[in-house]
């Protein structure tokens, strides 16, 4: 039998320290990890006696289905690429997303086809971008219940910013310069239209 949450926490509890804090993972060592200096994980609380709903599931509205075309740069008949709203610390972040309200588990094998076929794509798009060293492809689903995957584009020739930890660096970066932003989304844009879809950027 696979652990519940109750006996999850329970074990975590019990490797706490004095202070009640679990030790900094042996990653916070790393020259990846973003931060220095006096640093502690936070308190564990107890598991929920539920999962809560997220945007866009049960009676909760949908972000997305509410804002069909904000911040899309392309879009087919069933699937849409959005920009963040502005510039953000990486070249590039962009989220894959369908456009029916749906989540991975819905998909069928056609969308599940044209995912991996517009996921390819992207990738190989981004990856091509003279600013870019490597492109990391990410799915969370906590915040919303509608279906997106991110794609986070890391600036070349600087190993500090790779693996898991680009999206904090994202956050901790300054803004790339708008005009450099908006012309690499432009040529995204108009590379996934030459496969299929239309470039709105």
């Amino acid at each position: 039998m696979p652990e519940t949450a109750e006996e999850v926490y329970a074990r975590v509890v019990a490797a706490v320290g004095e202070d009640g804090r679990l030790p900094l993972p042996e990653h916070a060592a790393w020259d990846t990890f973003p931060f220095d200096g006096d640093i502690r994980t936070r308190i564990l609380q107890p598991p929920l006696e539920a999962e809560e709903p997220r945007n866009g599931e049960n009676d909760q509205p949908c972000w997305r289905c509410e804002h069909e075309l904000e911040n899309v740069i392309w879009r087919n008949e069933d699937w849409l690429v959005a920009s963040t709203p502005r510039p953000t610390g990486l070249p590039v972040v962009l989220a894959l997303e369908s456009r029916a309200h749906m989540d991975f588990l819905d998909m069928d094998d056609v969308l599940a086809s044209e995912f991996g076929r517009i996921t390819n794509n992207l990738h190989r798009i981004l990856h091509y971008l003279p600013n870019v060293g490597r492109v990391h492809i990410s799915k969370w689903g906590d915040g919303g219940a509608h279906l997106h995957t991110w794609f986070m584009a890391r600036p070349a020739r600087m190993p500090q910013l790779r693996g898991t930890f680009a999206s904090l660096w994202d956050d901790i970066l300054p803004p790339v310069p708008e005009d450099i932003w908006r012309s690499d989304l432009h040529e995204v844009a108009r590379k996934l239209a030459t496969h299929d879809g239309v470039a709105l950027v």
